[in-house]
């Protein structure tokens, strides 16, 4: 996956082409020089990448992004390390940029049945000392921007999209353009999502047409045009009724299809009407991202560094981090020794998704380097 970054090369951007060619280590260094034979220049292995142009050593910059990936603090991670916090910020700033890359060459032309979206807050930190009572906080809260909101597929468990802003609908039709642009062309899945108003005209207004009604009379003017869902389209919602922070009912309401057809779509897993795996999504988000845990004295203060830390988490919940549910079985694998048996493969949801064919390590993900624009498929 290495590519000449030269401008006026022939061969810029496109990988696999046999135009270079290793030359050792310049200085005995750890990463190898590379030269293009079309354009005679010469870079190195982690040109375009988070490791290009470090001198410190490749596994500490790897654990200390893999400690913010696991819910650590920043300044946490920098007592345990050793190192200035600011040089783990800047860290994760520098690796933020490489993964949304990463993010957006990897998602595309996905295939799904269904679809759950949900949005969840970030503790303040009147609400955490108490100054306010929670209503007053989710009024305050409801047009800010500490709003987080996650789109996945139920099945995979893939995350195919996850924004920070207010709760508008606005930012609905933002996560569902997002999510709409990484589908296949082909791909109407069933969505499944809260009781918020702004999902519906936001998801009808992606996956819909005109549609030219017939006329009544046989003479005077045809009736306009109107947009109307697609025919395949399903969507149900799942409302939640709280009474002193319990719920004490849940409504199902099927906005666009049946509910025929909607169980139709669950029964091949023996599922109902739900929005459980986008919520327990929400908690890993709670636990793996620092910055919106609850009860914590490491809130965000801006919306770019909550971006930077859920960047970090999207990368590292899509391709790096085996889902126990996701796992395939296994024939027997004897071992050499006193072992037991393998009988389970593990299993990202980016390899349930077909994205990819093996679990990524977190260097392997720093090291790779994304091409400028999608490269053709090797036969």
């Amino acid at each position: 996956m290495h590519f000449c970054p030269h401008t006026g090369c022939d061969y810029r951007g496109w990988a696999g082409l046999n135009n270079l060619r290793a030359n050792g280590h310049p200085s005995g260094g750890p990463w190898r020089q590379l030269y293009c034979r079309s354009c005679h220049g010469y870079f190195l292995e982690t040109h375009g990448t988070l490791l290009h142009g470090k001198r410190l050593s490749v596994e500490l910059i790897v654990r200390v992004l893999a400690c913010l990936a696991e819910g650590l603090g920043i300044r946490a991670t920098a007592r345990v390390f050793e190192v200035d916090p600011n040089t783990v910020l800047q860290w994760l700033v520098e690796a933020a940029e490489q993964l949304q890359a990463f993010t957006h060459y990897f998602l595309c032309n996905v295939h799904v049945t269904q679809l759950q979206l949900d949005e969840l807050y970030a503790v303040i930190r009147d609400l955490k000392a108490g100054a306010i009572s929670e209503d007053d906080a989710l009024e305050r809260l409801e047009p800010s921007r500490s709003w987080v909101w996650t789109a996945m597929d139920p099945v995979s468990k893939l995350l195919l999209a996850i924004e920070v802003g207010p709760r508008t609908l606005a930012m609905a039709q933002r996560v569902v353009h997002q999510v709409i642009g990484v589908l296949a062309p082909d791909c109407v899945p069933a969505w499944f999502s809260d009781g918020f108003k702004g999902y519906l005209p936001a998801i009808l207004s992606h996956c819909g047409g005109w549609v030219q009604s017939e006329r009544r009379q046989d003479k005077g003017p045809w009736p306009k045009p109107r947009w109307m869902p697609l025919p395949g389209l399903l969507y149900a919602q799942v409302v939640k009724q709280y009474r002193r922070k319990r719920v004490v009912g849940v409504q199902h309401r099927v906005v666009f299809g049946t509910r025929e057809m909607v169980k139709q779509v669950l029964a091949a897993w023996g599922w109902t009407i739900n929005t459980a795996f986008i919520e327990r999504l929400n908690l890993d988000l709670r636990q793996r991202v620092a910055a919106i845990g609850r009860r914590v004295n490491t809130l965000c203060q801006g919306e770019d560094g909550l971006q930077h830390q859920l960047a970090l988490f999207h990368v590292y919940h899509n391709f790096v981090l085996p889902h126990t549910s996701l796992r395939q079985p296994l024939q027997p694998v004897l071992t050499k020794g006193s072992g037991s048996a393998k009988v389970w493969q593990p299993c990202t949801p980016a390899m349930a998704a077909g994205l990819t064919d093996h679990v990524w390590s977190l260097r392997e993900v720093l090291l790779f380097r994304v091409p400028p624009w999608p490269q053709p498929q090797m036969v």
